[in-house]
């Protein structure tokens, strides 16, 4: 499987010159990005109609970024070569064309005068920089990179996010704890992060397996067998060379979206490795290996650190989670159990994988899935059926005198359709992205007015070790009192036995009252912000 492959590789190194240059002429803020208005300026000179041109921002732009990168502006020079030359556009036209020998070069009217008026205003900006007369070497086909961006500018949308949850957000889950009771605090590393996909199972269901297939290869510190093989937590991620990171290290790195780790103690970080290796497909997607779940609860508490607590911290930061059983473990554990009720508030992101079903038959894969559905009946507790794929994920051929013809072209559909599945998640990540930030700041919300409920509801003199006690012991009830309060949704509540928990800690007393201009700055980001954000970020031919 590759994802987003093949647009870059394909072009001769002579064009990709060219490209870079006429990159460096489209980015008039020298920031490596093409905005909205630098592509109605640059892509205006190929003279195609503004709905081919709408087309080619869409395709380019698939990630929905609201600016293109030097790969995707790449991606955009080709779909205008292809348009001039009389092809349809769609999604799928740039792999169609890879097997051509090469994609001609657009022709642009007004080119050359473009590049000279961009070299007369850098050497005027030399002369006021430096007063000499002495011009700069090939002032638009240096890099820009160096340029800085003023604080207050947003670029794209997950830029102005960041700002968002600095400015109106981050005060918020700071003044009301959110970040200890809830969630820690996001960094610019989390909104950047590529998106994840996390694998769960029993051991031996398949997981690693899982990830050297769609890898097509190993990759650092990878074990596999039928024992318990992978004891770790392993972040499978692109790098510059084959090489696995010690978890203390990758958690203190300031580019990695892993900081928050470092709250489950060294016994965890003991316990978690990142193994980096250049691939094509790790580009696009990062992939977490789990331990096996464990299924008894004398094995459970051999455990050093906060399994179920770990899990449900990747699940927040996750955009796909499978969960992976074989036709042999079909059987909930007790802890395999608590590790799906952690997921709580993240349905939308779990599929369900049937792994190795070509060891069964025909006969026995069907009794086998009725027992799987039935088995996830009682522990999701929802009414709706879950998306189930059935298949063997792994290099070997599907074994076709055991499952016959009818098996083998059902396991190979249904793969596709999960290869499909994954191939959306880098085009919708940035729609994930605000998604999960609408959903936090909700929580934050609510978060808030339990915490300042609690603070209106302590005595102001005597008996205050009573009346938290009290509260505690009725958390239930005073949640009930907030729902009805502000109108809330029960269904967004955080767990009453997890907040106990954490409020045990401390002392209700020194929680803060209710700030309604904070609030507001909340509401008013969700009701306004974020959309003018989107509509700012659309495409700018729309």
């Amino acid at each position: 499987m590759e994802i987003g492959s093949g647009t870059i590789a394909s072009c001769l190194k002579e064009q990709l010159k060219i490209f870079q240059e006429w990159f460096c002429l489209a980015d008039s803020d020298g920031d490596g990005r093409v905005s909205g208005n630098d592509a109605i300026q640059f892509f205006s000179m190929s003279h195609l109609s503004r709905a081919e041109l709408k087309q080619v921002w869409a395709i380019a732009d698939s990630k929905r970024q609201g600016y293109l990168g030097f790969n995707e502006f790449v991606r955009a020079m080709q779909l205008i070569s292809l348009a001039q030359a009389g092809y349809e556009l769609n999604s799928e036209i740039l792999k169609k064309s890879a097997d051509m020998e090469k994609i001609e070069l657009p022709v642009l009217e007004g080119l050359d005068a473009l590049a000279l008026k961009t070299k007369k205003l850098a050497i005027s900006s030399q002369h006021e920089t430096n007063g000499t007369s002495q011009p700069p070497s090939s002032p638009w086909f240096a890099s820009k990179s160096g340029s800085k961006i003023s604080h207050t500018a947003v670029t794209s949308i997950i830029d102005g996010l960041k700002k968002l949850y600095k400015e109106k957000l981050k005060p918020l889950e700071a003044t009301y704890l959110f970040n200890d009771f809830v969630s820690p605090s996001l960094t610019s590393s989390d909104f950047d992060a590529k998106p994840m996909i996390m694998l769960l199972g029993q051991y031996s269901t398949g997981k690693t397996t899982f990830i050297k297939h769609l890898l097509r290869c190993n990759y650092p510190g990878a074990h596999i067998g039928p024992e318990p093989t992978t004891d770790r937590f392993v972040v499978v991620m692109s790098g510059p060379d084959e090489r696995s990171v010690p978890g203390n290290t990758i958690a203190v790195q300031a580019d990695m979206p892993f900081s928050g780790l470092t709250s489950f103690g060294g016994a965890f970080l003991s316990k978690f490795e990142c193994s980096q290796m250049p691939h094509p497909l790790l580009d696009q997607i990062t992939f977490v290996d789990t331990p096996g779940v464990l299924s008894g609860e004398k094995q459970r508490t051999q455990r050093s650190y906060d399994f179920t607590g770990v899990i449900s911290w990747f699940a927040a930061k996750c955009d796909l989670i499978l969960l992976l059983f074989d036709p042999h473990k079909l059987d909930i554990s007790d802890e395999f159990k608590r590790v799906i009720g952690s997921l709580r508030g993240q349905d939308d992101k779990i599929r369900v994988v049937l792994n190795k079903a070509d060891q069964v038959d025909t006969q026995q894969l069907m009794r086998v899935y009725g027992a799987l559905m039935w088995s996830l009946g009682k522990v999701l507790n929802t009414p709706e059926v879950s998306r189930v794929y059935i298949g063997s994920f792994n290099d070997k051929p599907v074994n076709e005198a055991s499952v016959g013809p009818i098996g083998r072209d059902l396991f190979i559909k249904e793969q596709d359709d999960l290869l499909a599945d994954l191939i959306d998640i880098p085009k919708k990540a940035c729609d994930r992205r605000i998604n999960e930030f609408v959903k936090r700041a909700r929580e934050a919300k609510i978060h808030a007015y339990i915490i300042s409920h609690l603070k209106k509801e302590m005595p102001a003199m005597i008996g205050k070790a009573k009346a938290q006690q009290r509260l505690i012991d009725n958390l239930e009830d005073e949640f009930g009192k907030v729902q009805r309060e502000y109108h809330l949704p029960a269904g967004d509540f955080p767990s009453v036995e997890h907040f106990k928990e954490v409020l045990n800690g401390y002392s209700i007393d020194k929680f803060e009252k209710l700030k309604p201009k904070m609030i507001q700055a909340v509401d008013d980001m969700l009701a306004y912000d974020i959309p003018q954000l989107l509509k700012n970020f659309k495409n700018p031919y729309e």
